[in-house]
């Protein structure tokens, strides 16, 4: 007979690489709207790269996947249906924000998930405030850092550049844009791949097949792997929602968004700060555009954009917090 505790853990193990997946395709625009938006990469070309890449960002960093696993709620206190109903929970509200083109967080859909389904079996007293006090606090100032570094990259390039041939300046950026989105999809591995890799550590400390909360080197490949293939199977509705229709962008100013967004992704994953790459892709790409004028900025996207923003911790802790009611009197607590 199968031992149930086992079944769950590969329930939640499942679960957590469908996120990983969903993931990959719903945040394949961070790393390659732009260079598509610019004609830099065909679309075909820049899931492929952004795929391998992301593959490669997954497997060289670990501390964000120990800030979520441990910065949420304490890892001995779970259950495995806690674990599994936060993670549909996020899977649920990203393919909803998938459906209609919104490009929501990932980060924040697995944050909001988590507590929902926390707050569903224990309570609110279980979450661990001063450990989720320092990872919003990360996801809310990483996009204002990601709109300062979007102006100051423009007006830099704009100033140096001034006397150069507009042509000239929009040929060779474009070749730039290929290595600077390349590390986009670099940084975007090391960031989010990170979230699916905490929540299964979770669950196999809980299950008790590791003594400590340590990401085991089958799980980072497992993640990684996950994303990449997710990645390979695209996202064109969010594409073209961050690469078209928000700002429209040179190849110059394609490559200050994805320098940008690097700078402040790939400093806050060193430090083991959870960030949005949607966030910090779409602010970058807002503060290229203010660098221009108010008017360069479709405002009615950025509006969709940011109420997504504000919505989907909430949502996604509602819907978890359902999807734990549905499922517990099922699967067992």
């Amino acid at each position: 007979m199968l031992d149930p505790a086992l079944v769950m853990l590969c329930l939640v193990i499942l679960a957590a690489l469908l996120f990983d997946y969903i993931n990959g395709f719903h945040d394949t625009a961070n790393a390659i709207a732009t260079c598509v938006s610019t004609r830099a990469l065909s679309v075909k070309a820049a899931i492929l790269m952004a795929a391998t890449l992301n593959f490669l960002g997954a497997i060289a960093f670990t501390k964000v996947a120990k800030t979520i696993g441990t910065g949420i709620v304490n890892p001995s206190q779970l259950t495995q249906m806690v674990v599994l109903a936060g993670v549909v929970g996020a899977i649920i509200w990203n393919v909803i924000t998938w459906y209609y083109g919104l490009p929501s967080s990932s980060s924040h859909a697995i944050v909001g998930g988590l507590i929902g389904a926390v707050i569903a079996h224990f309570g609110p007293s279980a979450l661990l405030w001063s450990g989720l006090n320092k990872i919003i606090l990360a996801l809310i100032i990483s996009p204002i850092l990601g709109t300062i570094a979007g102006f100051f990259f423009v007006v830099l390039f704009s100033r140096i550049l001034q006397h150069k041939s507009p042509t000239g300046v929009n040929r060779g950026f474009r070749r730039m844009q290929i290595f600077s989105a390349g590390f986009m999809a670099f940084s975007h591995g090391t960031a989010d791949a990170q979230k699916s890799m905490g929540v299964i550590t979770m669950a196999l400390l809980s299950y008790g097949a590791i003594p400590v909360f340590d990401v085991p080197i089958w799980v980072k490949f497992t993640c990684a792997m996950a994303m990449a293939i997710g990645t390979a199977a695209g996202g064109w509705r969010i594409i073209k929602t961050v690469g078209r229709d928000f700002v429209k962008l040179q190849p110059m100013t394609g490559f200050s968004v994805d320098s940008a967004s690097t700078c402040v992704i790939m400093g806050a994953s060193l430090l083991g700060l959870p960030t949005s790459t949607t966030h910090v892709v779409t602010s970058s790409i807002l503060g290229v555009g203010l660098s221009k004028s108010l008017t360069a900025v479709n405002w009615k996207v950025a509006q969709r954009i940011l109420t997504a923003w504000v919505l989907t911790i909430p949502a996604a802790a509602l819907v978890a917090y359902l999807t734990y009611q549905v499922l517990s009197p099922l699967l067992g607590k």
